[in-house]
């Protein structure tokens, strides 16, 4: 059964799909804009054009009002207004009549897939372009051509959002997504949109333990920029961190790993997918990487970032193209996305170090632990099985996490057998923190 928050995600995307969104501009501001309604206390930030982030810089800022290209009769046989990747992204301004093979140059399609526009971009060379499905393409005849494209680029400013969620500790959970993609569902809206979903139930939350740093950027020069200003702090207090993408359609559920493995966000991710969708994809850093981990788990960051998805980027047919629209993506879907990231978020939480109170096997039936044995099924008694085997693991050295994973039980499913325990004072938080964990 959908729940409600899956109906609203999709309806957010229905509003937010037509937007014209790229590295800058006014596309990602209206995106943004709408957030913030959502999400009264997101901070939105401007960054000027020419602005030093390490080894880049930030561009001149692209806008767009209408791009076309007509035929002699005036038959406009390429249209913007139609759908926004009819042009490359970052196209400068053109009003040129040329030739068909002039023309054909500056076109692009895909031959494989004949009614898809692909997604093509130009950010920091200048040039221009359309693009349009291979079908279109081939009906195109000899003779004069006019191509308009009515945009601007020219220094400005990169705009991207934050907000930051305090917990009772400094350390941090980062939810990083982007906003620079035009009308593509899965690849774009479905980031942003759930990871909106995810910090409104953080905001409603009646304590977090961690404090979360979330932030909506255009991909690649955002990160970067986002790295250059805070970077120091990031280093010194991010436990765990995922790139929000790819969360909206139904077919499968994806994970991408740190460079290394092993991070306290590897192993929640891990953990929720092996529980929450068993079949899941397992994908490698080196060979699949591509969007903003990149950046936070660089060399000389080393953040501990992962990804988890539903379909990962550049493994379904539509990925960058057209074909990416509102029908690949769908309210159960978003849920699905949501949910899994949301579950490794309270698992988080709930991640502590416990210790049991006392030497030797507690006795439960004193406490109304353990269930008779001629009893029938009764919801007062937690699973007997799980409860024996956390009090057989709990030794303050191993966290909850691990534990779970030991004896092959879903944390989240744990959360209330604990609480139990910590209420009858069997067990205790332990204090102390991997090394690793804390990295």
């Amino acid at each position: 059964m959908i729940d409600s928050t899956g109906v609203e995600m999709y309806s957010w995307a229905r509003d937010l799909f037509p937007i014209c969104r790229s590295l800058t501009g006014d596309g990602n501001r209206k995106t943004l804009d709408y957030i913030k309604k959502i999400l009264p206390n997101l901070i939105i930030h401007e960054v000027q054009s020419g602005t030093q982030a390490f080894d880049w810089t930030v561009p001149d800022e692209w806008n767009i009002r209408d791009a076309y290209v007509e035929d002699e009769n005036g038959t406009r046989v390429i249209d913007f207004k139609q759908h926004n990747l009819h042009v490359v992204g970052y196209s400068e301004p053109v009003d040129v009549w040329l030739s068909f093979e002039e023309l054909d140059k500056h076109l692009h399609s895909l031959p494989d897939q004949p009614n898809a526009i692909p997604y093509v971009t130009s950010y920091f060379n200048r040039w221009w372009g359309f693009c349009l499905t291979h079908e279109q393409r081939s009906k195109l005849k000899p003779g004069k051509y006019h191509a308009v494209i009515d945009s601007t680029l020219e220094p400005g400013n990169l705009t991207y959002g934050e907000l930051i969620l305090p917990g009772k500790e400094e350390k941090e959970v980062l939810l990083s997504t982007y906003i620079c993609h035009p009308s593509l569902a899965n690849n774009e809206l479905s980031g942003p949109i759930v990871t909106t979903a995810l910090a409104r139930w953080l905001e409603n939350c009646d304590s977090r333990r961690y404090t979360y740093r979330i932030v909506f950027l255009p991909e690649t020069i955002g990160s970067v920029v986002y790295l250059s200003r805070n970077l120091e702090v990031m280093k010194k207090n991010t436990v765990a961190g995922f790139i929000v993408t790819c969360v909206g359609d139904d077919r499968a559920y994806s994970f991408l790993p740190s460079p290394w493995g092993g991070t306290l966000a590897d192993r929640v991710a891990q953990h929720v997918l092996k529980h929450h969708a068993p079949d899941y994809g397992s994908y490698s850093y080196y060979k699949d990487s591509g969007s903003d981990e990149q950046q936070y788990c660089s060399p000389n960051v080393q953040l501990p970032v992962v990804s988890v998805m539903r379909s990962i980027y550049a493994t379904y047919p539509e990925y960058h193209t057209s074909l990416d629209d509102l029908s690949l993506i769908s309210p159960s879907g978003l849920e699905g996305g949501y949910e899994a990231i949301k579950k490794c978020l309270t698992a988080l939480e709930n991640n502590f170090f416990y210790r049991v109170s006392f030497p030797c096997e507690p006795q439960l039936g004193k406490r109304g632990l353990m269930k008779p044995r001629l009893s029938q099924e009764d919801a007062e008694f937690p699973d007997t099985f799980t409860l024996m085997r956390l009090l057989h693991h709990l030794d303050g050295e191993h966290d909850l996490l691990e534990v779970c994973d030991r004896i092959d039980r879903s944390l989240i499913d744990c959360i209330s057998i604990i609480n139990r325990l910590l209420d009858e004072k069997i067990i205790v938080y332990e204090k102390q923190v991997r090394i690793n964990d804390a990295q």
